[in-house]
C-alpha cells in the first residue's frame, strides 16, 4: 500500500471544506487511518480471525465501504470455506480505483468483486459476514436503522457482522477526556494542532458518532440475536453481531 504521508492539513487553509474521501485522500488513506485510529491494525486482525472462523461454504462476504480494501484483504487471506465470494462496495471512485490496485496484488483463491456504489443501495444477498469498518458513522442518521435492517435480511442464520465505529458517551466529561487522550494519540503520531483542528471541521457533520448503546439497541432492533464488544480502544469501538 501507498506509505505517502498525510498532509492534506498540514498548510493553513483560507476555508476548510467537508471532508471527503477524493484521490488527495485515497493517496495517503493508509497513513491517515494508521495515524488517525488507534487500534486499526487489530481490528483489521480481528477481522481476518472472524473470517477465518464464521465464513460459511458458498456464501458472500460483504466489506461495505471498503476504501482501499484492507478488510476485504484480511478477510481473503483467511477464508478457508469454499466456494466463498468477497463483495466489496464503496462510493468513492479514487478509492476503488486503488482498491482493485492493492487486491491484485495479493493472489488469493476467494474471488472479489469490486463496486463502486452506494451501499445503501447494495443488494446484500445470502451473506455469512459483513464487514462496516468505520463505515456507519458517515451515513446519514435517518438512514442507518434502514440499512442496518436491510443488511440482517440478506444474512444467513449464524452469520456475523463486524461494526467498527468511532463513538461518544454518554457523560459529557468523560466523552471530553477520551476525545483528548485521542488527540493525544494522534500528536504522538506527528500531527501538528494545525492539522488536528482543520481535519476537526472538515468532519463535523460528516462523521456523526453515536454512543455503544445506541449502536447495540439498533442492531437489537435490525434481528441479530446478540452484540457485544470486541476491542475497544478510547473512542473507537469494534462489535461483533450474531444474526
Amino acid at each position: 500500500m501507498s506509505d505517502i504521508r498525510d498532509r492534506i492539513y498540514a498548510e493553513p487553509l483560507t476555508e476548510v471544506g467537508g471532508f471527503s474521501f477524493d484521490a488527495r485522500v485515497a493517496a495517503v488513506f493508509p497513513d491517515m487511518i494508521c495515524r488517525s485510529v488507534p487500534g486499526y491494525g487489530a481490528i483489521l486482525e480481528s477481522i481476518g480471525r472472524v473470517a477465518a472462523r464464521h465464513a460459511q461454504p458458498g456464501s458472500r462476504l460483504y466489506d461495505l465501504g471498503c476504501s482501499l480494501g484492507a478488510a476485504t484483504l484480511a478477510m481473503r487471506r483467511n477464508v478457508s470455506a469454499p466456494d466463498c465470494r468477497i463483495v466489496a462496495v464503496d462510493n468513492a471512485a479514487p478509492m476503488i480505483e486503488r482498491a482493485r490496485e492493492h487486491i491484485e496484488a495479493f493472489r488469493g483463491d476467494t474471488p472479489v468483486e469490486l463496486i463502486c456504489g452506494d451501499l445503501l443501495h447494495t443488494p446484500i444477498e445470502d451473506a455469512s459476514l459483513v464487514v462496516m469498518n468505520f463505515t456507519l458513522q458517515f451515513i446519514p442518521l435517518p438512514e442507518r436503522d434502514a440499512l442496518m435492517a436491510r443488511i440482517r435480511a440478506g444474512m444467513r442464520q449464524g452469520g456475523v457482522l463486524v461494526l467498527a465505529e468511532k463513538i461518544r458517551f454518554e457523560d459529557p466529561a468523560l466523552d471530553a477526556l477520551v476525545t483528548e487522550l485521542h488527540l493525544d494519540f494522534k500528536r504522538a503520531n506527528g500531527y501538528s494542532e494545525l492539522e488536528i483542528s482543520q481535519k476537526r471541521q472538515a468532519l463535523e457533520n460528516v462523521l456523526i458518532p453515536e454512543t455503544l448503546a445506541t449502536h447495540r439497541q439498533r442492531l437489537h432492533a435490525a434481528g441479530f440475536v446478540s452484540c457485544e464488544t470486541l476491542i475497544q480502544h478510547y473512542n473507537f469501538a469494534c462489535l461483533l453481531a450474531v444474526a
